[in-house]
C-alpha cells in the first residue's frame, strides 16, 4: 500500500503557485505506483486547500484519479478538515466502479472497502475529518471531543471486523491529530474545547492506521503513521524530508514499511541577522538559490530590505522584523517565541488581559471565548458543506446569549 496524505491542491506558498509541483508530485506518485508494483493507493485527507478548490486544482485531481483508474490500482481516499466532505464525495457511487474508493461521510466508517491479495482480504476503513459538533450525533457519541467521535467511529470499526474472518486483516484510514505527533504551522487548529489531541490506543485492534493532518512524515508506533505532505507549505516545514510510506501487509498483518521521497521543487531556509550579516555571511552562499524567509533582527527596520536581500536571494518571499523585545530578567524574547506553543483560546485569553492592563479573563470569559472559537470552526465546516451564502448567523446565537448573560 503506498500511503499519503495532505496534497493541498490549489494551494500556494507565500503568493507562489504551487500547481506545477503538486503536478510534478502526482506523476511522481504515479511512477512509483507502477515501479513498485503497488496494490493500492491509500490517501488520509487534505485533498484541497479548501472547501472550495479552484478550477486548475479539481483538473489536476481529475487527472490523477483518471490515471490511477487506468492503472487498475485501488485507491482509497477519505475528506480532511480543509476539504468539503460533501462536495469532496460527488460521484462517489460511480468513482467505486473504477476502483476509487472516497470516504466522506462519518455514517460509512464501519462499511470497509474489501481489498484482496494471495493471503486472503484486506478491510479498508476510511474515516473523514470527524468534527466532534457535527459528527457526534451522526455517530452516537456519548460526548462530545475528538477522542469521543474518532473512539465511537472505530467501535463501529471493531464491530464490522469481529463480523469478518480472523483472518481479515485491517487497515484504517484517518485524519486526526494524535499524541506523540509533531506539528507545523501549515495544518490549522482543530482544537475544540483546548483538546484537540488523540491517543494512539484508539486505533488498537487494526493492523495499519493510515494518518492525515500533520504536514511532517512520522511514526506514532509500528501500525500508526503520519506520510506527511508531499510540498512543504510553511517555512516551519523547511526542515521536514518529504515523504510517502510503502507499506506491506504480511499473512499475519504484520507491518513494514519503507520511505520513499518525494520530489523537492525548491528548497526552504530560514536565515536570520541583520541586513549587512545576511548580505556578507559566507556561510549563507548555500541558501542563494533557495526561497528564504529572512529575520531581520535590526534595532531600526532597514529601508528597503526586501529588494536590497533579493540582490543576493532571488527567491526571498517573507521578511520578519524581529529586533526583539526585553523581558523581566533583561532577555531579549521576540513576539514569535512568545506567541510558540500557545492555543488560539490561550492567546485570546493573553490578549483579554495585554488590553486590560493585566487583568486577566475570568472564569466565564474564557468559557465564553471556547464557545466563540468552536463556533467559528463548526461555521466555517458548516460552511464548506453548504451552498455559497447559506444563512449562517443562527449558530453563533449560543455565544451570543453567554455575552448577554455576562452583561
Amino acid at each position: 500500500m503506498l500511503h499519503t496524505s495532505d496534497w493541498h491542491l490549489g494551494r500556494s506558498f507565500h503568493r507562489i503557485s504551487l500547481l506545477d509541483a503538486q503536478r510534478d508530485f502526482l506523476d511522481h506518485l504515479l511512477a512509483t505506483v507502477e515501479e513498485e508494483r503497488v496494490d493500492a493507493v491509500l490517501v488520509a485527507g487534505d485533498v484541497y486547500d479548501r472547501a472550495v478548490p479552484p478550477l486548475a486544482a479539481v483538473e489536476l485531481f481529475d487527472h490523477a484519479l483518471h490515471r490511477l483508474a487506468e492503472l487498475r490500482v485501488p485507491t482509497v481516499m477519505i475528506s480532511g478538515n480543509h476539504d468539503s466532505a460533501r462536495r469532496l464525495g460527488v460521484g462517489s457511487g460511480l468513482m467505486r466502479h473504477a476502483g476509487i474508493h472516497l470516504r466522506t461521510d462519518p455514517e460509512g466508517c464501519g462499511t470497509p472497502v474489501v481489498l484482496t491479495d494471495e493471503h486472503g482480504d484486506v478491510a479498508c476503513y476510511g474515516l473523514p475529518y470527524l468534527e466532534p459538533a457535527l459528527a457526534r450525533a451522526a455517530l452516537g457519541a456519548h460526548e462530545g471531543g475528538h477522542t469521543a467521535v474518532l473512539g465511537a467511529a472505530m467501535e463501529r470499526v471493531r464491530e464490522d471486523l469481529a463480523a469478518r474472518s480472523g483472518t481479515t486483516r485491517s487497515v484504517v484510514l484517518a485524519h486526526a491529530f494524535v499524541h506523540g505527533g509533531e506539528s507545523s504551522d501549515s495544518e490549522r487548529d482543530i482544537t475544540v474545547g483546548g483538546v484537540s489531541a488523540v491517543p494512539a490506543s484508539v486505533f488498537e485492534g487494526v493492523d495499519y492506521a493510515a494518518l492525515g493532518h500533520l504536514h511532517g512524515c512520522q511514526t506514532i508506533n509500528e501500525r500508526v503513521r503520519y506520510s506527511g505532505s508531499p510540498l512543504a507549505y510553511s517555512f516551519s516545514e523547511s526542515g521536514h524530508r518529504k515523504s510517502m510510506w510503502l507499506v506491506d501487509l504480511d499473512a499475519g498483518g504484520g507491518v513494514s514499511a519503507r520511505r520513499l521521497e518525494c520530489p523537492v521543487p525548491r528548497p526552504l531556509a530560514r536565515i536570520r541577522g541583520t541586513l549587512e550579516q545576511l548580505l556578507e555571511g559566507p556561510e549563507l552562499a548555500r541558501h542563494e538559490q533557495a526561497w528564504v524567509e529572512a529575520t531581520l533582527t535590526d534595532p531600526v527596520r532597514p529601508h528597503g530590505a526586501m529588494a536590497t536581500l533579493a540582490a543576493r536571494f532571488p527567491h526571498i518571499v517573507s521578511i520578519v522584523f524581529d529586533p526583539g523585545v526585553r523581558d523581566g530578567g533583561g532577555e531579549q524574547v521576540s513576539y514569535a517565541r512568545r506567541l510558540r506553543g500557545r492555543s488560539d483560546q490561550q492567546i485570546a485569553e493573553d490578549f483579554v488581559g495585554h488590553v486590560r492592563t493585566g487583568r486577566e479573563a475570568d472564569e466565564l470569559e474564557r468559557e465564553m471565548l471556547g464557545e466563540a472559537l468552536e463556533a467559528a470552526r463548526v461555521e466555517e465546516a458548516q460552511e464548506g458543506d453548504s451552498q455559497p451564502g447559506a444563512p449562517g448567523a443562527a449558530r453563533m446565537r449560543p455565544v451570543k446569549a453567554g455575552a448577554e448573560a455576562a452583561g
